[in-house]
């Protein structure tokens, strides 16, 4: 629905800390490990067998702070013959400065354009040569780099992130080049009118900067310099608050020597707390002449630190999880009203959002979006006993495939020490997992009903509800 920089899809199952801290570039070309590498590098074991090997061994981390504010947490996978990285540095697209939105998005580009001894291809081929997967991202709050290797590859592929981060070469005669990256991923939206719909109901329904897109206009990334990037760079990427968080098989006294050698002179700099601005407006129609209308709606959730969090969760799962889920069952399996219905949990540090997607006809938009305001205040109504055992089996799933993951761990650990301030264990999530009760569920859901919504539509015409024109 989003493109991949704006807003990441918060994974019903995978709610161990999947949120928008974090999120991917558009490019399939560089689109981040959390979604391309899940399943390379890895050793699957069955999950009796890895019970048994963490009663042995059990995982450890380690949390170290060095002076210039710059925080490394380690996980260690023995069972794994690979290692991942996190580099999550608060340098995300609030930071673009007016006329120049895109600015994070476009330095995020150059930056990969030659470091330190080694110009674009070098740096490509170094990469390579070490069979390390890279990707990288773009978020409203943080820029991230990430990478797997094999885990006697994890040190060197570290020196590699030192010099794009530490040494960029930002060469002005590629700047055209990366704009034009830029531009596409912008006019490709003319081409996906659902993901237009849905970047405009989130520019209208979260706080200022934070529904923006990171691209940016065609105008503010044509108006971009290189002095503009050389800028960016040097007054957002800075150690303070940065983190870096590394899962797998390694000695944790050894990864931390290579970061605090590598990264220890690094630079604390001023920093300065973006303030979030008033909501846009509640309804917006955009005219498009198609034979589908694409519906967006949304209301306010919970934060991901909030203690009733996994109980909002739950709510959304049982909406939109999987093909028995309510909104697939109710909306396109018994009535035939649409071809893609979906409610995804999105998260910010400080408030979150259900978001709502509804791909129908233009003859069935109506009722389509009925159904959906149906569904979404029956949910107030509370969950049954069969609902909650089916989110719980596939949540307790969605663990065992993050321990044969160390890409997913190592994005996990620093989403939880960004939103937390700590590290959750496997078994204390396992624990909340199984401590829900449909008393506890159906508690939070009829005292927190969906509401107040937001909504947009893509299509030939608005469309109609009983207080009025939608």
């Amino acid at each position: 629905m989003f493109g991949k920089q704006e807003i990441k899809k918060f994974s019903n199952w995978n709610f161990l800390g999947y949120d928008s801290a974090i999120l991917h570039r558009h490019t399939g070309k560089r689109e981040g490990f959390l979604l391309s590498y899940y399943h390379k590098f890895r050793v699957t074991i069955p999950f009796r067998q890895q019970q048994k090997m963490q009663d042995k061994n059990p995982t450890k981390h380690t949390i170290n702070t060095l002076p210039n504010g710059l925080t490394i947490i380690t996980e260690r996978m023995n069972w794994c013959e690979s290692a991942a990285c996190v580099i999550s540095i608060p340098a995300g697209s609030n930071n673009d400065p007016a006329n120049r939105e895109g600015l994070a998005n476009l330095t995020c580009d150059m930056i990969l354009r030659g470091a330190g001894q080694y110009n674009s291809r070098e740096l490509t081929a170094a990469f390579e040569n070490l069979g390390s997967e890279r990707g990288e991202s773009v978020a409203h709050h943080h820029t991230s780099f990430s990478t797997v290797t094999l885990s006697a590859n994890l040190p060197k592929t570290l020196e590699l992130f030192s010099q794009i981060l530490l040494e960029p070469h930002f060469p002005k005669n590629q700047l055209g080049m990366g704009k034009q990256v830029v531009l596409q991923e912008i006019f490709s939206l003319e081409d996906e009118p659902a993901r237009k719909m849905m970047m405009e109901l989130a520019r209208n329904s979260f706080p200022h900067p934070w529904g923006l897109p990171g691209f940016g206009t065609p105008e503010s990334v044509q108006a971009i310099s290189i002095e503009d990037v050389r800028r960016f760079h040097k007054r957002f990427y800075q150690p303070e608050n940065t983190i870096v968080s590394v899962a797998g098989k390694f000695e944790p006294g050894q990864i931390l020597e290579t970061v605090t050698r590598l990264f220890g002179s690094w630079k604390p700099k001023k920093r300065h707390k973006i303030k979030g601005g008033p909501l846009g407006k509640p309804v917006i129609h955009i005219p498009y002449d198609s034979t589908q209308t694409h519906i967006g709606l949304t209301f306010p959730a919970v934060e991901f630190r909030h203690p009733d969090y996994l109980l909002a969760w739950s709510g959304v799962s049982v909406l939109s999880s999987g093909m028995s889920s309510r909104l697939f069952t109710e909306i396109r399996e018994k009535r035939g009203l649409c071809y893609s219905v979906d409610a995804s949990y999105y998260t910010y540090k400080d408030f979150g959002r259900v978001m709502c997607y509804c791909g129908t006809s233009v003859d069935r938009a109506q009722e389509s979006l009925n159904v959906l305001l149906e569904e979404l205040r029956r949910l107030s109504q509370g969950i049954t006993e069969k609902e909650l055992e089916l989110l719980k089996i596939r949540a307790k799933s969605s663990l065992v495939m993050q321990q044969e993951s160390t890409g997913s761990r190592a994005g996990s650990i620093a989403r939880d020490w960004y939103h937390l301030g700590r590290i959750r264990t496997m078994q204390e999530i396992e624990a909340k997992i199984n401590a829900l009760t449909c008393e506890t569920v159906n508690e939070y859901l009829a005292a927190n009903p969906a509401g107040p919504f937001h909504l947009a539509t893509l299509g030939q015409q608005p469309l109609e509800m009983e207080t009025g024109v939608f």
